[in-house]
């Protein structure tokens, strides 16, 4: 594809199999971009890369567990080597756990979630930075929660990993603006891979989720979260870095509900 907004630019995207993240490589496709399909299904993730193709847009597959710091730091290379640069740099990846109290969560759950959540998106920046400083110019995106801001019930692991994301983004984003790099996050409420799991776990809950937002509904991937990170991988953004968008329908202007059973100390 030689037109779109996002033509002629080369984008990594972690997590880009399924949900969120297969929602806004198909929306970076459309806009022009060559996407890295970076994830740790192999499968699905060589799929999505046919699919961006048949699009008509340069997609290529790269096997990455974003836990490993080599699997990351070469996800960068393989980006740059194949479209011979990375613009748009998007950490999205995570495999969750059950939820569960503070209490009961082991350090080892802790340490798995803050290499998701922190580590992943250290080692892919840091490994981004001198191609997009050379070039004067760069969009970083990084995917949190409303989790974390709302201090849900059941997921401390995951709600600290994406609250210290979100801290390291806007540090990142002080320290490299004047390099032409923009670093943004989202926070989305939209139908991924875990929301779908959760459906099928918690029916009525999931429903009550859904209900409560203000919009009446889970967004969808493509659509809803992909629309705004298009934004954000586009020139338009040249003069915002270090906020957070909050693309949920206005879950989080009340908090969005969140009381799950957590055992027989709830």
């Amino acid at each position: 594809m030689s037109e779109g907004r996002l033509a002629g630019r080369a984008a990594m995207i972690t997590g880009a199999a399924d949900g969120i993240g297969h929602g806004m490589a198909l929306r970076f496709a459309k806009e022009g971009a060559a996407v890295l399909v970076a994830d740790f299904d192999e499968e699905r993730g060589r799929k999505v890369a046919e699919e961006l193709r048949e699009l008509g847009a340069k997609a290529e597959f790269f096997r990455c567990d974003v836990t490993k710091k080599d699997d990351v730091v070469g996800a960068v290379a393989a980006c740059v080597d194949k479209f011979g640069s990375i613009d748009i740099l998007v950490n999205n990846a995570y495999r969750g756990d059950a939820i569960s109290r503070i209490e009961k969560k082991s350090d080892e759950v802790f340490e798995r979630c803050m290499a998701m959540c922190l580590y992943a998106a250290k080692w892919s920046m840091e490994a981004a930075l001198p191609h997009m400083r050379a070039q004067h110019w760069g969009r970083i995106i990084n995917i949190a929660s409303l989790n974390g801001v709302n201090a849900h019930m059941g997921s401390a692991d995951y709600n600290a990993g994406k609250e210290a994301l979100r801290a390291y983004t806007r540090t990142a984003a002080r320290e490299w603006a004047g390099y032409g790099i923009c670093t943004n996050i989202i926070c989305p409420a939209a139908v991924s891979a875990s929301y779908r799991k959760f459906k099928e776990l918690q029916p009525e809950m999931a429903a009550a989720t859904s209900a409560a937002n203000p919009m009446g509904r889970m967004g969808d991937p493509e659509k809803d979260i992909g629309g705004v990170a298009v934004f954000l991988a586009s020139e338009d953004a040249c003069y915002l870095t270090g906020n957070t968008l909050f693309v949920d329908g206005g879950s989080h202007i009340n908090g969005a509900g969140w009381v799950p059973d957590l055992g027989p100390d709830s």
